[in-house]
């Protein structure tokens, strides 16, 4: 696949972190790997459907929402649409998403794609152990049978982690020279604030992740982070799809003993240091 850098590439007038953004009276939340509360995706078919735990939101509702979703190996679905569209981001395994007559494109950790509502599709599993990050900007998240087909004017995108275009602090002038590095991942068509992205973190990194906006939300990825924050007084480990957020001005201290990758959706201002 020939790296998308139209699609990934980004300025320092795109950025999310340059725009100015009232934010709100500061909060955090944090939710451990141990904390994640786990049920099905679709409760109906029991052990038969991919796990699923609600980070934030709640997929049912008509709202933003970020889930994880477990998949078994093996797993295959048949042809279906979805309601709405989705952001998916490998965690642990071998993906595929793509139409039902595409050949297997199997995509690991840190791979990125897109599902447009309507749009025709399948989705399989080829690891032991396959793990998702999806992501939507409304609810709720249901799924349908392929003769409910429409084109709501989007194309699916698929990234495998190989094609992403990182930019180091040589290129952005909010990251430290220590190795953080980031790759933008999507723009919001609706709200030219908020945005997606992957930090890349070097193994014993320690600095701190300051953030002013109304929404920033992080996911681990791959690796681990120590975290502590005013809110978090006694460190804890965040091992991948541990989950962090704040709202308004907050400051995230973040260490690291491994390579560690962190997916990022924010409408205001974050930096590196």
């Amino acid at each position: 696949m020939q790296k998308i850098s139209r699609l990934l590439a980004i300025t320092t007038t795109s950025f999310c972190l340059l725009f100015n953004t009232v934010a709100q009276a500061k909060s955090s939340q944090v939710i451990t790997t141990e904390q994640v509360d786990w049920g099905y995706l679709n409760p109906l078919r029991g052990d038969k459907s991919p796990a699923a735990a609600d980070l934030w939101g709640d997929r049912t509702q008509n709202t933003a929402t970020g889930m994880l979703v477990k998949f078994k190996k093996g797993f295959a679905s048949p042809p279906h649409i979805h309601n709405i569209s989705y952001r998916g981001v490998v965690i642990k395994g071998l993906m595929h998403n793509a139409d039902p007559h595409a050949g297997k494109m199997w995509m690991g950790p840190g791979s990125y794609w897109t599902q447009p509502a309507g749009h025709d599709h399948i989705t399989a599993a080829n690891s032991v152990e396959n793990l998702i990050y999806l992501e939507i900007d409304s609810g709720p998240y249901l799924v349908k049978p392929s003769n409910h087909a429409f084109d709501n004017g989007e194309k699916p995108v698929n990234v495998d982690h190989s094609n992403l275009v990182w930019l180091d602090a040589q290129d952005i002038k909010f990251l430290p020279s220590n190795g953080a590095q980031v790759a933008s991942l999507w723009q919001s068509k609706s709200s030219s604030k908020l945005t997606g992205s992957l930090i890349k973190l070097q193994a014993g990194f320690n600095g701190t992740l300051t953030v002013n906006a109304n929404e920033f939300k992080a996911v681990v990825i791959s690796g681990a982070i120590n975290y502590a924050s005013e809110e978090t007084k006694t460190p804890l480990k965040l091992n991948t799809a541990s989950f962090f957020s704040s709202t308004g001005r907050f400051a995230h201290q973040v260490k690291t003993k491994q390579e560690t990758l962190i997916y990022v959706r924010s409408d205001g201002l974050f930096n590196l240091e």
